[in-house]
Protein backbone atom coordinates (compact mmCIF):
# COMPACT_ATOMS: atom_id res chain seq x y z
CA UNK A 1 0.00 0.00 0.00
CA UNK A 2 2.84 2.52 0.60
CA UNK A 3 3.75 2.34 -3.11
CA UNK A 4 0.16 3.07 -4.12
CA UNK A 5 -0.05 5.93 -1.62
CA UNK A 6 3.25 7.42 -2.87
CA UNK A 7 2.09 7.13 -6.47
CA UNK A 8 -1.15 8.88 -5.60
CA UNK A 9 0.72 11.71 -3.86
CA UNK A 10 3.00 12.15 -6.88
CA UNK A 11 0.00 12.18 -9.26
CA UNK A 12 -1.89 14.75 -7.20
CA UNK A 13 1.19 16.96 -6.89
CA UNK A 14 1.82 16.77 -10.64
CA UNK A 15 -1.77 17.68 -11.45
CA UNK A 16 -1.70 20.56 -8.99
CA UNK A 17 1.50 21.93 -10.50
CA UNK A 18 0.14 21.53 -14.03
CA UNK A 19 -2.97 23.49 -13.06
CA UNK A 20 -0.84 26.24 -11.55
CA UNK A 21 1.32 26.40 -14.67
CA UNK A 22 -1.65 26.68 -17.02
CA UNK A 23 -3.17 29.52 -15.03
CA UNK A 24 0.12 31.37 -14.91
CA UNK A 25 0.73 30.85 -18.65
CA UNK A 26 -2.68 32.27 -19.48
CA UNK A 27 -2.22 35.38 -17.36
CA UNK A 28 1.48 36.03 -17.90
CA UNK A 29 3.17 38.09 -20.55
CA UNK A 30 5.74 36.44 -22.76
CA UNK A 31 8.97 35.50 -21.07
CA UNK A 32 10.40 33.65 -24.07
CA UNK A 33 12.70 35.40 -26.51
CA UNK A 34 11.72 35.70 -30.18
CA UNK A 35 14.43 33.13 -30.96
CA UNK A 36 12.92 30.68 -28.45
CA UNK A 37 9.44 31.25 -29.88
CA UNK A 38 10.72 30.71 -33.42
CA UNK A 39 12.30 27.43 -32.33
CA UNK A 40 9.05 26.41 -30.65
CA UNK A 41 7.09 27.11 -33.85
CA UNK A 42 9.60 25.24 -36.00
CA UNK A 43 9.80 22.21 -33.72
CA UNK A 44 6.36 21.94 -32.14
CA UNK A 45 4.21 23.19 -35.00
CA UNK A 46 6.51 21.55 -37.54
CA UNK A 47 6.06 18.14 -35.92
CA UNK A 48 2.47 18.02 -37.21
CA UNK A 49 2.42 20.62 -39.99
CA UNK A 50 5.68 19.46 -41.57
CA UNK A 51 9.15 20.81 -40.86
CA UNK A 52 8.86 22.99 -43.97
CA UNK A 53 5.26 23.91 -43.02
CA UNK A 54 3.96 22.41 -46.28
CA UNK A 55 1.57 20.16 -44.38
CA UNK A 56 1.60 16.77 -42.75
CA UNK A 57 -0.89 15.57 -40.16
CA UNK A 58 -1.90 19.24 -39.99
CA UNK A 59 -2.60 21.61 -42.84
CA UNK A 60 0.11 23.78 -44.45
CA UNK A 61 1.28 26.80 -42.43
CA UNK A 62 2.88 28.80 -45.23
CA UNK A 63 1.94 32.50 -45.42
CA UNK A 64 0.01 31.94 -48.65
CA UNK A 65 -1.93 29.09 -46.99
CA UNK A 66 -2.87 31.36 -44.08
CA UNK A 67 -3.84 34.44 -46.14
CA UNK A 68 -7.55 34.04 -45.34
CA UNK A 69 -6.89 34.02 -41.58
CA UNK A 70 -6.32 37.11 -39.46
CA UNK A 71 -3.66 37.20 -36.76
CA UNK A 72 -6.51 37.18 -34.23
CA UNK A 73 -8.04 34.03 -35.79
CA UNK A 74 -4.69 32.24 -35.77
CA UNK A 75 -4.01 33.31 -32.18
CA UNK A 76 -7.34 31.83 -31.10
CA UNK A 77 -6.59 28.58 -32.95
CA UNK A 78 -3.16 28.34 -31.32
CA UNK A 79 -4.58 28.97 -27.86
CA UNK A 80 -7.78 26.92 -28.08
CA UNK A 81 -7.07 24.33 -30.78
CA UNK A 82 -9.64 23.12 -33.28
CA UNK A 83 -12.19 20.73 -31.75
CA UNK A 84 -12.73 17.63 -33.85
CA UNK A 85 -9.25 17.83 -35.37
CA UNK A 86 -5.73 16.88 -34.29
CA UNK A 87 -4.96 20.56 -33.47
CA UNK A 88 -4.58 20.71 -29.67
CA UNK A 89 -4.99 23.79 -27.51
CA UNK A 90 -1.69 25.37 -26.43
CA UNK A 91 -3.18 27.80 -23.87
CA UNK A 92 -1.58 25.91 -20.97
CA UNK A 93 1.85 26.20 -22.61
CA UNK A 94 1.99 29.61 -24.28
CA UNK A 95 0.70 33.00 -23.22
CA UNK A 96 -1.71 35.01 -25.38
CA UNK A 97 1.19 37.36 -26.25
CA UNK A 98 3.33 34.42 -27.33
CA UNK A 99 0.47 32.98 -29.40
CA UNK A 100 0.04 36.37 -31.11
CA UNK A 101 3.77 36.47 -31.89
CA UNK A 102 3.52 32.94 -33.35
CA UNK A 103 0.50 33.91 -35.46
CA UNK A 104 2.33 36.95 -36.87
CA UNK A 105 5.39 34.82 -37.54
CA UNK A 106 3.32 32.23 -39.42
CA UNK A 107 1.51 34.95 -41.43
CA UNK A 108 4.74 36.61 -42.57
CA UNK A 109 7.27 33.79 -42.43
CA UNK A 110 9.65 36.14 -40.63
CA UNK A 111 10.48 36.67 -36.97
CA UNK A 112 9.77 40.14 -35.66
Amino acid sequence: MPILRNSLVILITTLALAGTYSVSAENATSSRSPHALEQMVRQDCGSCHGLTFKGGLGSPLLPESLAAYSVENLTTIILDGLPGTAMPPWRAIVTPDEATWMARYLKTGEPE
